[in-house]
């Protein structure tokens, strides 16, 4: 379980195919503090630390994971959102956020506003997830509230400091985000298909 707070900014430092699998290993100032067979959210996606090695940790994705996130876009010196699962007891100062990616987006208009920045996203809303008016959403592990919320599009207004601290930086038109839908959200598009259904 995550929070969708960003703790780091990790840069990739290797891209290593195995078969269907990919490794990946990240450089990151809390790699210290990590462990073998612990979880950490890479731009929202919920992998298992295999190695250790000083400040570098390696996490594999497969197949699975490849083929329904950004993840296979990474290049060496891409910087990644990173969060460690949150601990019993702490406050949830984002949302519910599970590091299962439900689908990506691709950023079409990013506007300079006035100490602050809109990110519009267009997604494929055939996949049945939606947003809404002040709800949640997780973009690339990033715990947003919605803007402009359309059947497949939604726009997040970010703040200085999440810009700063977050790989919203490096985005572009055109650039391959990781979406979580809001757990709730998710809960009420299935109870309503299931409903059209009967």
């Amino acid at each position: 379980m995550f929070t969708g707070i960003i703790e780091d900014i990790g840069v990739v430092s290797n891209l290593r195919p195995d078969l269907d699998n990919l490794h990946i290993s990240i450089k990151s100032k809390i790699t210290p503090e990590l462990k073998i067979d612990q979880s950490v959210a890479h731009n929202g996606v919920c992998l298992t630390v295999v190695a250790i090695n000083n400040d570098e940790y390696t996490v594999t994705a497969i197949k699975e994971t490849l083929d329904k996130t950004n993840l296979y876009h990474l290049k060496v010196e891409d910087k990644v959102n990173l969060e460690r699962a949150m601990k019993l007891g702490d406050r949830l100062d984002g949302h519910i956020v599970q590091g299962h990616v439900d689908q990506t987006a691709v950023c079409t208009n990013i506007k300079q506003e006035n100490g602050s920045w809109v990110f519009t996203f267009k997604y494929d809303s055939t996949l049945n997830n939606i947003t809404i008016e002040k709800g949640s959403i997780t973009v690339n592990g990033t715990s947003l509230t919605v803007v402009n919320s359309g059947e497949d599009s939604f726009s997040v207004a970010i703040i200085p400091f999440t810009y700063e601290h977050t790989n919203f930086n490096t985005f572009k038109v055109g650039t391959v985000v990781n979406l979580e839908f809001d757990v709730l959200g998710k809960y009420v598009a299935k109870l309503v298909e299931i409903n059209k259904l009967s």
